[in-house]
């Protein structure tokens, strides 16, 4: 599969993700397929900040924010709040509250 036909099928996941709940980097690339966490980190740090694709939804597996370059992780942190989504004392979001379980159906390869 080509990385084009990888990132569309990562941003179609992505864009499922609900609002209020997050995904993790190796969620994302198992649900996918034929990726790895590391390849949906570079699908989403080369989207832009008006992405229809709701990158700032995927976070580390710890429940942090990862660090994207050019934009902070305040950034991310403001929309996920913006949302609902909760941090604990030391930064991380309780992934037992607002880990998303996952879409219903899988998209096509």
């Amino acid at each position: 599969m080509s990385p084009a036909a990888v990132y569309h099928r990562i941003y179609a996941m992505v864009r499922q993700i609900p609002c209020g709940q997050v995904a993790t980097y190796g969620q994302i690339a198992q649900l996918v397929g034929q990726c790895t966490a590391r390849m949906v980190g570079y699908a989403m740090a080369g989207l832009n900040l008006e992405s229809d694709v709701p990158w700032h939804r995927v976070i580390n597996y710890q429940g942090r924010i990862s660090p994207r370059v050019g934009v902070g992780a305040a950034v991310q942190r403001q929309k996920l709040q913006a949302e609902g989504v909760v941090f604990n004392a030391v930064g991380a979001v309780p992934l037992a509250r607002h880990r998303w379980r996952g879409p219903r159906i899988r998209p096509e390869a």
